[in-house]
């Protein structure tokens, strides 16, 4: 449903003043769209996300002993073994269904504590103490496991299908520039996953909730910890674009720094659950700059959800190292009060955040309740993409086909932030089209990457970002 769809099929009571009793039922309706909202096993949704590699938890997390973990409604164990071996297991033991978050990790896997089953990373049962020597268990039983790697901090598992399991895409921004350190972090949200992923699609929010929407009078220090410093506080010209990376899309929002300079800044969804965000501390922009944060919104149930990722740290996203790496962790981000849970109430009243308007829109947002406007196109656009996908309507993995096309080198990445030297136009709306241009050139530019070997990928994107001032 489209936001004229949606409006059509409002309820007329919602234009009356002083409509609340009018109302009142509304307020309890069941969330629709629950294709895209539900993502337990054999879901449409689940199984989608289920085909990619998903974040679990931090290495930081795995020490000596097991870290029970649920993840897309499993309960599941997670715990490096003392050679070094990660292993994703079903929490409960195959042998009696004893939790293997109370087992004892070995040099090679897992025992469960109750009657010592040794289990390998990939589930394997390697020794049944109690049982006879002749016993054909180990050749008749496997301890529910999936496959999973460590990156940079962070612990990915696959559970879908065995035989689909594909690579994981590594992108430039992750290897580039050069001495880019990726820093894990995790936040918690209770709430189902879509709306905190939605909300990284609504670029408008960053000039409203992250700029001086705080109580009169609170101390200094608060308000500017919840303010986006910069231009951030112009409402950018956005528009929303369609892409074929996972069936994803992006944003371009330009915004006017000066009579001279035009801020042209990309953010990049990739589908199911992922997203690349541009600079994020930087007051402005360089030239020209990468992503600095990258991640996964990951399902706990339908009603609790885990952001994983990485912020990036390099001297082009973060030129005055505004950055805080040790601020970085489980349940804890360097950026913006209010994107965690750990605040008082009255905190977050008087200096509210992302983490108070998602989580406050109920455990399972209700869609039918909303009064979308034109600023809330990318929203509905992502919601319409994503039943697509899930209906079959769309090609279901065209990121794993350039993947492998490209040999194994990194993929490129529209992401980014651009600082063009455009001269303002004495009328405004004239103004507003030539930024609007520039936004889809320097998009534009972006996509030719993927034809580009990843050495020359910079060199072409700031001989053609010349290309665009000269011609605006």
């Amino acid at each position: 449903m489209n936001i004229s769809e949606h409006q059509a099929t409002a309820p007329a009571d919602q234009s009356k003043p002083y409509c609340g009793y009018l109302l009142r039922d509304l307020q309890n309706k069941a969330p629709s769209n629950l294709q895209i909202l539900r993502t337990g096993p054999g879901t449409p949704m689940g199984e989608y996300m289920r085909r990619y590699w998903q974040p679990v938890c931090l290495s930081q997390e795995l020490t000596d002993v097991p870290k029970a973990i649920r993840i897309m409604h499993e309960d599941l164990v997670a715990f490096r073994d003392r050679e070094g071996n990660v292993g994703v297991l079903h929490r409960k033991c195959a042998h009696r269904g004893a939790s293997l978050e109370f087992g004892i990790v070995q040099g090679k896997g897992i025992r469960c504590c109750y009657h010592g089953w040794h289990f390998d990373v990939d589930g394997t049962l390697l020794e049944a103490p109690a049982e006879p020597s002749d016993s054909h268990l180990k050749d008749t039983v496997c301890q529910g496991a999936y496959p999973a790697f460590e990156r940079d901090g962070l612990v990915f598992a696959y559970m879908g299908p065995p035989d689909q399991k594909p690579e994981f895409p590594i992108f430039d921004g992750y290897v580039l520039p050069e001495g880019t350190r990726l820093v894990p972090f995790s936040n918690v949200f209770d709430c189902n996953w879509l709306q905190v992923y939605e909300n990284q699609i609504d670029h408008y929010h960053t000039a409203l909730l992250h700029n001086n929407m705080t109580v009169a009078g609170v101390d200094d220090s608060i308000a500017q910890g919840a303010t986006l410093q910069g231009g951030f506080g112009e409402l950018p010209i956005i528009d929303w674009h369609s892409t074929d990376l996972n069936n994803g899309m992006v944003f371009t929002a330009g915004r006017r720094l000066s009579d001279e300079d035009v801020w042209v800044r990309i953010s990049q969804m990739a589908f199911p659950n992922y997203m690349q965000n541009a600079a994020i501390v930087a007051a402005a922009p360089q030239r020209h700059s990468g992503p600095a944060m990258s991640r996964w919104q990951v399902p706990v149930d339908d009603e609790h959800s885990i952001a994983f990722g990485w912020r990036h740290f390099n001297d082009e996203v973060d030129p005055d190292h505004a950055g805080k790496e040790e601020e970085c962790g489980v349940d804890s981000i360097d950026f913006l009060i209010g994107q965690t849970r750990h605040r008082s109430y009255d905190e977050m009243q008087r200096a509210p955040g992302d983490y108070e308007v998602i989580v406050s829109q109920g455990p399972m947002a209700i869609h039918d309740l909303e009064h979308p406007g034109r600023s809330d196109v990318g929203v509905y656009m992502a919601r319409s993409l994503l039943r697509d996908i899930i209906a079959g309507k769309t090609a279901p993995d065209p990121v794993r086909a350039k993947a492998e096309a490209n040999g194994g080198g990194t993929l490129p990445r529209c992401t980014s932030d651009t600082r063009l030297k455009i001269r303002r136009r004495a009328d405004k709306e004239e103004d507003s089209a030539v930024i609007r241009k520039a936004c889809h050139q320097v998009l534009a530019v972006m996509k030719e990457c993927d034809e580009i070997p990843v050495d020359q990928r910079r060199a072409h994107i700031l001989q053609r970002l010349d290309e665009i001032e000269a011609n605006l």
